[in-house]
């Protein structure tokens, strides 16, 4: 199942350096889960400067308990980067089933 994931980053004086030194490591993770299929797209969420505050993940996960265990272990989780992170159902509209084949039977929306 999709989900998009809402990652807000911390407000802490120092969260964007730790951003930065963290962001190979984060990058890493992306790369191997691309490789398994598991993350789809996403990218930074910039303040009005174009500062990245945050990200947003679009990930197929079979279960919402999946993506929790995946999170414990998110470099920018476990430094302390992301301090809040929304996760909600995603469904991929018909405009776009084309750039993501697998999902082209996906549950009618109500």
């Amino acid at each position: 199942m999709l989900y998009a994931v809402i990652a807000h980053d911390s407000t802490d004086p120092g969260t964007f350096e730790r951003r930065m030194l963290v962001r190979p490591a984060h990058m890493a993770n992306g790369e191997k889960m691309m490789a398994d299929g598991s993350f789809l797209f996403g990218g930074g969420i910039l303040d009005g400067a174009g500062k990245m505050t945050g990200g947003v993940l679009i990930v197929d996960f079979e279960s919402r308990e999946e993506i929790d265990e995946w999170l414990k272990n998110e470099p920018y989780i476990v430094n302390k980067v992301w301090d809040r992170v929304e996760v909600h159902p995603f469904l991929v509209p018909p405009q776009f089933l084309s750039l993501f084949p697998k999902y082209q039977e996906q549950p009618a929306a109500g």
